[in-house]
């Protein structure tokens, strides 16, 4: 268990990065065709 629990706790920070990428490129992209 504490193996699967390691592997979990090293995987979810890339996870919530990805998720948090996916949101945030369109405001990125938009703001600079904007501007």
């Amino acid at each position: 268990e504490k193996i699967t629990w390691g592997k979990l706790e090293v995987e979810t920070p890339k996870f919530m990065i990805q998720s948090d990428a996916t949101i945030v490129a369109p405001l990125i992209f938009g703001y600079i065709l904007g501007d």
